[in-house]
């Protein structure tokens, strides 16, 4: 018996899922998520689901009620026989609670992992999770995608004389590092120190970047303020260009500000999270044809190898 893949998506997603569904082939299913008047949330399937490979597409950034929608629509899919169900997360929120790193806090990204397994789900695709070790918080499969493929291209049409990679913080170095060996490029460092969340009170940069064109990368880009303030401390050591790549735009507080009075030229970001507003120093890449892919071969039982940036080097 051939089973059919159905695609679905959160309130959350729907501007990415109706791409996605485009590359893919196929169409948005219909699912209702309704509201009791409380904000109570009860996502109802309009067409069966019967044995059929379901993908359920939601990012899970603010406000929490997003995870819980896509916890309810997995139970939903579990209660209405679906053979599979895969979680599409292109923006796994919570991931920065990734360890104890102070005493009596959570680790929320575990407890979500947790969460997603009790509500039913079968496997999990998602991309650029703030500490890759996420992965292994899950019992289930989990293809952790990565915005190299999206990026590197973007980077190669830019054609910079003296490109040189920046990681923003020491954590992203060996991320960096592996960019910066697919263009035999240089790179540096960005060493930080915290006062508390979202407020830097050193930054110091490890290594040469006079006469050099940076590129800074991270994963998330919340505030702006790290971006912001790396990007004017690399001008200052003598940098002739400073842009940045970040997959996940969370953009809150005075991040549009930030970003915008920046010596940044461009910030280019993926669209795992909805901008709140335009502005025109911020460019939106998509996600939708790399996440297609990954679900059709989950779909087809095939390896998604190809989608990452070992096996780019490898061909090189």
């Amino acid at each position: 018996m051939e089973r059919t893949a159905k695609l679905f998506s959160g309130t959350e997603s729907k501007y990415l899922a109706e791409k996605i569904a485009q590359q893919f082939g196929n169409t948005i299913g219909r699912i209702n998520i309704q509201h009791f008047s409380d904000g109570e949330i009860q996502p109802v399937f309009q067409e069966s689901i019967r044995g059929d490979m379901v993908f359920l597409i939601q990012s899970t950034c603010a406000p929490a009620e997003n995870i819980l929608e896509l916890l309810l629509m997995i139970d939903a899919a579990r209660r209405a026989s679906a053979y599979k169900v895969v979680a599409v997360i292109p923006y796994y929120g919570y991931a920065r609670q990734d360890r104890k790193d102070k005493p009596r806090v959570a680790i929320g990204s575990k407890l979500v992992a947790n969460m997603l397994v009790a509500a039913g789900a079968d496997r999990v695709i998602t991309m650029d999770l703030h500490a890759p070790q996420i992965q292994g918080y899950f019992d289930i499969p989990v293809d952790h995608l990565d915005s190299s493929a999206i990026f590197i291209p973007y980077i190669e049409q830019l054609k910079l004389e003296n490109l040189t990679f920046a990681a923003p913080d020491v954590g992203s170095a060996n991320r960096i590092r592996e960019i910066a060996s697919y263009f035999n490029a240089e790179m540096v460092i960005c060493d930080k120190h915290r006062k508390r969340a979202n407020e830097i009170a050193s930054m110091v940069v490890i290594g040469d970047v006079t006469d050099r064109d940076i590129v800074l990368i991270d994963d998330i880009c919340d505030t702006g303020g790290t971006l912001a303030k790396a990007a004017g401390l690399l001008k200052e050591k003598g940098a002739r260009s400073v842009r940045a790549l970040c997959t996940h735009p969370v953009l809150s507080g005075n991040a549009y500000a930030n970003i915008e009075n920046s010596v940044l030229e461009e910030m280019v970001v993926c669209d795992t999270i909805p901008l709140k507003k335009e502005t025109p120093k911020i460019k939106v890449l998509t996600v939708a044809e790399l996440f297609a892919v990954a679900i059709r071969n989950a779909y087809e039982n095939k390896s998604i190898t190809s989608l990452f940036i070992h096996s780019q080097l490898r061909n090189k």
